[in-house]
């Protein structure tokens, strides 16, 4: 119940931000008013997250931050857009999602709570690894275009190797969740555990 109060709190800000960005072609002006708009919204969702109390509303503090990181993004991606503008917007949502997550992880303790964590982490990477994976392929594609046949070659060598890093950088992320997991055990019990995790892993 809590998580669906905090998130009404953010959601007419929320929406006001998509509102306030889909503005396209818009002038240094009219950029600049929208930037003003969010930060505005962003200050009375801030206001409002005052109703709760402990990390109850440093949660709505998050989204409601979050939230704004996103929204400003955005605005960002329309008035420049190309690959490192639809970046920025995918990491600020990426890190929007991993800020509330990180502060829910607060309502748990022990190994739940470095569970949390590490998931959480884990999920960030993914989106970044994602993130930058599009952002090279993006890149090399348009420079391919642009050039001869040997240039979409190296291209595709360099998306080959971006989705790699990718996938290796997810792998590590989820092997970090998978020992972690593991410290809820003891002795022989454990091992077995790591064990396990290594071997799925590649790191044994």
């Amino acid at each position: 119940m809590r998580k669906l109060t905090i998130t009404a709190a953010v959601a007419a800000f929320s929406l006001a931000f998509s509102v306030s960005a889909m503005a396209e072609n818009m002038s240094k002006a009219e950029f600049k008013s929208a930037k003003d708009t969010i930060h505005a919204e962003y200050k009375t969702a801030k206001e409002n997250c005052d109703r709760f109390s402990a990390n109850s509303k440093h949660i709505c503090m998050a989204q409601a931050k979050g939230s704004e990181k996103v929204a400003l993004a955005e605005l960002g991606e329309r008035y420049h857009p190309g690959p490192r503008s639809t970046y920025d917007v995918r990491m600020a949502r990426a890190n929007a999602d991993f800020s509330v997550a990180r502060q829910k992880c607060d309502d748990m303790s022990g190994n739940k709570n470095d569970v949390c964590v590490k998931e959480a982490k884990a999920r960030h990477a993914a989106a970044e690894a994602d993130a930058k994976t599009e952002m090279k392929t993006s890149n090399a594609n348009d420079n391919a275009n642009e050039k001869s046949a040997e240039a979409r070659g190296d291209a595709n060598k360099e998306i080959g190797a971006a989705r790699k890093d990718a996938r290796a950088d997810k792998r590590d992320a989820e092997y970090a969740v998978a020992i972690e997991k593991c410290d809820a055990f003891a002795g022989d019990t454990k091992d077995a555990c790591v064990n396990r995790a290594n071997k799925r892993y590649g790191k044994s």
